[in-house]
């Protein structure tokens, strides 16, 4: 059996989903990979939670379910820093969950090198490190022997990422298209049924679906740093956001509503990368015929479409859309570091 040290930053929605994933899934990851996964601490910016034996999970999920709860643990330690942490335990997997700055990567990006330098793998669902930092950080893992995994920023619960790195390997990726933002997503089938956008914003929102700020969802940059992330793993490339083109939802052309409420068309939020165009990346709205590959992506689902010399064209849909999904991609990263045929 291998013991698996795990140190979790952040305790907000997708921080916790993974939790409660990780302690319905630790018999089963024993009985079937022969993993003991151990989270002894529960990092947050103020302090942590700390214990020298691995945290209980049903005790902390029964009695300090929320942050604020958390803090009147008795293991919780008021100003234990991350560094503190990852000198005190023997290293396992850093797996980071705070809100994503995309334009500074903070503060996952000062999280994350500290767990590589101290020779922890890293496991995250934050893209704004990977975004600012995407080859550093995995040049980084590679000095120090351990791996960085991120199918949880790219498209949560939807293998888009593994896709591209495993199954299609000794392919060639010209094109890439997807629907990776199931936000945008819900709020387009819902117009296509006939709500305005407000209203159908209101209603993910009230599901849970959307943020209570949605502005980097609907204005299409959690699409582009996804899509930027996807290519530059499977092309190995260092494009940045800089180098695409981004449009959101927010200010609809009336055309092109008109035209996505056709019989046999559909309106879509699409991040695109092309080998063939002057500008290969881009998120842009796009009106697809019943043809397309992910024409029956509908409401909170994503979708993508890989096109490759070798291979043609594969499409992966599906995915669950929401924290819980985005925990479970976090669980099944820690399992494939440790997994001897990946």
């Amino acid at each position: 059996m291998k013991k698996v040290n795990i140190i979790l930053v952040g305790f907000g929605r997708v921080g916790k989903a993974f939790f409660q994933v990780v302690h319905e899934k630790t018999a089963f990851c024993q009985e079937r990979y022969g993993l003991d996964l151990r989270l002894y601490s529960i990092c947050e910016i103020d302090g942590a939670l700390f214990s020298p034996d691995p945290l209980d999970a049903s005790h902390i999920l029964e009695r300090f379910p929320s942050l604020s709860l958390m803090r009147e643990n008795p293991y919780w330690k008021e100003g234990l820093h991350l560094r503190d942490l990852l000198s005190s335990i023997e290293p396992g997997v850093l797996v980071e969950c705070t809100p994503s700055n995309i334009r500074s990567g903070e503060p996952g990006l000062n999280h994350l090198r500290q767990a590589l330098d101290g020779g922890w793998h890293v496991v995250t669902a934050s893209t704004g490190p990977l975004v600012v930092d995407f080859r550093g950080l995995r040049e980084k893992a590679k000095e120090h022997g351990v791996k960085l995994k991120f199918s949880g920023a790219t498209a949560a619960a939807l293998p888009a990422l593994d896709m591209a790195l495993y199954s299609l390997a000794g392919a060639e990726v010209y094109r890439i298209e997807g629907i990776l933002n199931g936000t945008t997503n819900y709020i387009l089938t819902r117009m296509k049924e006939g709500m305005d956008y407000k209203q159908a914003l209101e209603e993910a929102q009230s599901k849970g679906i959307a943020e209570p700020d949605p502005s980097l969802d609907v204005e299409g940059w959690d699409t582009a740093s996804k899509i930027l992330l996807i290519t530059n793993a499977a092309l190995d490339a260092d494009f940045t956001l800089d180098d695409i083109k981004v449009e959101g939802i927010t200010a609809i052309p009336t055309y092109l509503l008109v035209q996505g409420k056709e019989e046999g068309k559909a309106l879509k939020l699409l991040g695109r990368f092309s080998k063939e165009e002057k500008t290969p990346l881009e998120v842009s709205l796009k009106v697809i015929e019943r043809s397309h590959p992910l024409y029956g992506v509908n409401g909170a689902d994503k979708g993508i479409t890989f096109t490759t010399d070798t291979m043609h064209s594969v499409t992966v849909t599906g995915g669950k859309s929401d924290p819980r999904g985005a925990g479970a991609a976090l669980l099944k990263d820690i399992i494939n570091i440790y997994r001897k045929n990946l």
